[in-house]
């Protein structure tokens, strides 16, 4: 509204008596200087930003009219001042300077101060001001606001009283309406600017090339992980999408229809390099619902096998100080493995069912080079024949019925830069053999219904519990890939060669599964101690672990069974053997035992660890029992 009633301009005389204004006095009551003023200034840069350079062009108008121009701030405190060089003069020797205050408890009535009390646009001239001073004056002001109506500013025309005209105050009216525009249309800029930034770091800080195509196939915008990616310039904004995804309009068609165009595989050419590339499609769409343009996001094939793998636990934990036990035979193990651990060479573990194989071939892998990437393992006798293709070398969309749309990677792809273990070698069929055998010569698998040869560096470490070379003899295997496995073989002692590990054994497990379970480590008695440290574990630790789990639930009893295997005619069942009557004279058992001893030591040529091995027991139970049986050796 536009402020021109005499009431109000007597109500602001009356304030004015109120503050105690002398109408005679010539200078405002307060006027900010130094680092007070440039503080005042520097809180309402933005108001001075927008408002100033619309002054110049609206002073160019107002040049040698003897009017000027004022810009203050919410609180009246001049900021700026625009006029003829005499007008702006004389108002210094009245103190209308920039830093004055001219709200109305300085200067009394005055069309800044009266504006900005009442929120209004006014005009007052010669004795309508408070201070006979100004009656030289007339003055035009409104005031301005930022987006949310609150007052920020005022501007203000000031000229002689013989130039008063009521269009004077509609052309500061029509100002300031420009400057709240202005303003406006600036923190809207501003705004905009901000979501540009985030929005700029959040597409560059996610792991996937972004780039937004429209309906012409022509790139709108790119992040930095594209350029990276796809080896391009932030230049190719503006350019067609066709160098880098040639058939973008067969899927800008696809998406209109409703349909998803996710997790595809592309090659992508650059020079003479090429990449594969996991490609996901959006749609962006208008408010109507109408297909405006596209968002493809590009990622490395690898690192998208990577992050699966690392989701689903495709990685080796064991190193070679999980391995327990301290007899030679198991520290040249150890060695040996060591040794080979960072060479790329195809390594076949034997060695019987529960030695640890597995955690062998994980030490191994998380010893070399390679430790960073994937160790991903595949039971070769647990997958149907029909399967084990697909899951070693993969499959492309539609190589068969119920085939995953956009295929699937094979356990060769998912390992790449790794080891990849085949456990139970031995069962895979000779047909797979030959698809084996050339991936190991040629580096490169195909997958089932495909034709691209797809280039991996995957280490082999195989393992088994048979006999490989007799499964060769009997056809069951295939010589040449026999040998291309065994570049490196490891055998895995049984645990009744491992001469003492078996007491080392059941400290550590005792220890671990306490801790398992929750519970304290029992005492065991010594009769069921002494069975543990005899039997011939043809299960292996895997047996002598669970054993121990099965002591530490029933507080150091156990219903485990021990059998012995060889003659099939002694069964001790250490929970109830004393229950049943179980007897036996132990003079006997002596005789029998130095018998056998001294007869299975004959028959192997005194070698002990031969010996124990064909007796099922320790070598140091051996030793002790010879000394016991006084035996010549």
């Amino acid at each position: 509204m536009i402020f021109s009633i005499d009431e109000d301009i007597l109500e602001s005389h009356k304030r004015c008596i109120r503050y105690g204004i002398n109408k005679d006095r010539v200078f405002p009551t307060k006027i900010l200087k130094d680092e007070e003023f440039h503080k005042v200034c520097a809180e309402n840069r933005k108001l001075i930003k927008v408002a100033v350079p619309f002054m110049k062009v609206l002073y160019k108008f107002l040049k040698g009219s003897e009017f000027s121009l004022y810009l203050t701030d919410k609180n009246g405190i001049v900021l700026r001042i625009m006029g003829d060089k005499d007008i702006i003069e004389d108002e210094k020797k009245m103190g209308m300077v920039e830093g004055a205050d001219m709200s109305e408890k300085s200067t009394g009535t005055n069309a800044i101060g009266v504006a900005l009390y009442k929120d209004c646009a006014v005009q007052i001239s010669g004795k309508q001001h408070f201070i006979t001073t100004y009656y030289t004056w007339t003055c035009s002001a409104d005031v301005i606001h930022d987006g949310e109506v609150n007052i920020i500013g005022c501007l203000n025309l000031t000229g002689r009283r013989q130039f008063e005209h009521p269009h004077t105050l509609g052309l500061v009216v029509a100002s300031t309406a420009y400057v709240e525009n202005q303003l406006k249309v600036e923190e809207t800029q501003y705004e905009l600017f901000q979501a540009q930034q985030y929005m700029d770091k959040v597409i560059n800080s996610i792991n996937s090339g972004i780039i937004a195509i429209d309906s012409s196939g022509k790139i709108k915008s790119i992040n930095n992980n594209a350029c990276e990616l796809l080896s391009v310039k932030r230049e190719v904004v503006g350019e067609n999408i066709n160098s880098i995804l040639d058939n973008w309009k067969y899927i800008f068609e696809e998406l209109k229809k409703g349909n998803l165009y996710e997790n595809r595989e592309i090659i992508y050419s650059y020079g003479s390099e090429k990449q594969r590339l996991n490609l996901n499609v959006y749609p962006i769409k208008s408010q109507s619902g109408a297909m405006m343009g596209m968002v493809a996001m590009f990622k490395n094939i690898n690192k998208v096998y990577n992050l699966v793998k690392k989701y689903i636990g495709k990685t080796a934990t064991y190193t070679f100080d999980d391995f327990i036990g301290k007899s030679d035979i198991v520290l040249e193990l150890i060695k040996q493995a060591k040794s080979v651990a960072n060479t790329p060479s195809t390594v076949l573990i034997q060695g019987e069912s529960g030695t640890g194989k597995e955690l062998i071939a994980q030490s191994i892998h998380n010893a070399s080079s390679r430790r960073n990437y994937p160790f991903v393992v595949i039971n070769c006798g647990a997958i149907p024949e029909n399967l084990i293709e697909s899951e070693l070398f993969g499959y492309e969309e539609g190589a068969f019925t119920g085939a995953r749309r956009g295929g699937r990677a094979g356990k060769f792809e998912l390992s790449n830069g790794g080891t990849l273990f085949l456990d139970e070698i031995s069962e895979m069929p000779l047909d797979m053999q030959v698809h084996l055998l050339r991936v190991l010569q040629e580096g490169t698998v195909t997958r089932l219904g495909g034709s691209r040869c797809i280039h991996v560096d995957v280490r082999i470490i195989a393992a088994t519990n048979k006999n490989l070379k007799e499964e060769v003899e009997k056809g069951n295997f295939r010589e040449d890939l026999y040998y291309r496995l065994s570049v490196i073989p490891l055998y895995v002692p049984p645990l009744r060669y491992r001469e003492n590990d078996v007491e080392i054994l059941i400290r550590h497990f005792l220890k671990v599964k306490s801790i398992k379970l929750k519970k304290p480590i029992p005492k065991i008695d010594y009769r069921l101690y002494q069975k543990l440290l005899n039997y011939t574990w043809p299960g292996n630790v895997r047996e002598l672990e669970n054993c121990i789990e099965n002591i530490v639930n029933m507080n150091g009893n156990t219903s485990f069974e021990f059998k012995d295997l060889d003659s099939g005619k002694i069964r001790m069942d250490c929970t109830n053997c004393e229950n049943e009557g179980f007897k036996y004279d132990m003079y006997s058992l002596d005789q029998w035992g130095k018998i056998a001893i001294v007869d299975c030591l004959h028959k192997c040529n005194y070698n002990i660890t031969k010996t124990a091995g064909v007796l099922k027991i320790n070598r140091s139970t051996l030793y002790a029992k010879i000394k016991k049986f006084n035996i010549k050796i």
